[in-house]
């Protein structure tokens, strides 16, 4: 049984518009304006049980409303969906049993109170047997590294001992399901590294499956295989995370150390992007032609003395879906108004 099902799921709002003036706004109390915002157009996909997938598109595109349907926060306009086999708007209750959520603008945590209390509070909430929380407790505290800051008041913890916190307590109860929404959003580069590796970890040893939104390229491309990208409430692409650098993106960058300062480098589809002395950092267009065309023409050419091949960040091959995508919504909405 796949850990998500998502059958032409579908959710749109009601927009009431205010008229200008006095009179107006009188008139819209008995006669409002009102039109229809499509947030998400059918959408279909599937999360088999364990995977980790990356669900992505920029700002109004549609997924925290996604997730929220997931939920079962939201009632969808149309269309199916089930997670863990449960429907989740009618049956929201039993599912909240079997997922966790850890959103990183909005805390679950008691403010004013340390994470202990929350925890002890959650495991109740959860109904978790006594025994058995105290055990999975001590566990996540151990794994989480939470020993210094457990009985210190949330308000005054950093951002990473917080979002640690965070996501212990989204765990207490095992869920099978962890929705994370920006896990990592506002955290020094240390402080992601670890969230990561425990994110990691949380998969690996517990085969948890993880639904995870994020702006951030290092979330995606360390601990997702695949990803879905929506846009305009409707999903673009739905492919691993190594096809997403294959085909999006023509071009590789090239670090060299050369014996000697070059005299001159001419080669198509090559820029050099920028040079001090004998060391230079290439950008190479495959489309024009091949990193071994390149290294054939360097060896034959100059005396190397090192050489390093790197693919592109991660946030330009999503900065490139996107535009791609856009472009081709607008040949389409282009070629709709004249035909």
């Amino acid at each position: 049984m796949s850990a998500i099902r998502v059958q032409g799921l579908t959710k749109s709002f009601t927009m009431k518009h205010k008229q200008a003036g006095f009179m107006g706004s009188v008139k819209g109390l008995f006669n409002p304006t009102v039109s229809e915002k499509v947030a998400v157009k059918p959408i279909d996909f599937t999360v088999e049980q364990g995977e980790v997938l990356a669900f992505l598109g920029p700002n109004g595109a549609g997924k925290s409303t996604t997730i929220k349907m997931l939920t079962g926060i939201l009632h969808p306009s149309a269309g199916e969906a089930a997670v863990l086999g449960f429907c989740p708007w009618t049956e929201r209750h039993k599912l909240a049993f079997h997922i966790g959520s850890v959103f990183g603008q909005k805390s679950q945590l008691w403010y004013h109170l340390p994470p202990l209390d929350t925890f002890e509070l959650m495991g109740r909430i959860y109904e978790v047997g006594l025994h058995d929380f105290k055990k999975r407790r001590d566990d996540l505290i151990e794994c989480f590294e939470l020993g210094p800051y457990l009985h210190t008041a949330v308000r005054k913890l950093s951002l990473g001992e917080r979002m640690r916190c965070e996501i212990a307590a989204a765990l207490l109860h095992r869920p099978q399901i962890v929705f994370l929404d920006e896990p990592t959003i506002g955290l020094d580069v240390v402080v992601k590294h670890k969230i990561r590796e425990l994110i990691r970890e949380m998969n690996k040893e517990e085969g948890t499956t993880l639904f995870l939104t994020s702006h951030d390229a290092g979330d995606i491309e360390q601990l997702c295989k695949r990803a879905i990208v929506i846009n305009h409430g409707q999903i673009i692409l739905d492919d691993t995370v190594s096809n997403m650098k294959r085909d999006f993106l023509t071009y590789k960058t090239i670090k060299l150390k050369l014996a000697e300062a070059p005299e001159q480098f001419h080669v198509q589809g090559v820029e050099i992007v920028k040079q001090k002395g004998s060391g230079l950092r290439l950008s190479v267009d495959t489309a024009q032609t091949t990193i071994e065309a390149v290294l054939a023409y360097i060896v034959n050419n100059h005396r190397l003395v090192d050489v390093t091949i790197e693919d592109p960040p991660m946030e330009e091959i999503i900065t490139h879906i996107y535009a791609r995508t856009g472009q081709e919504e607008a040949r389409s909405d282009a070629a709709s108004s004249h035909a």
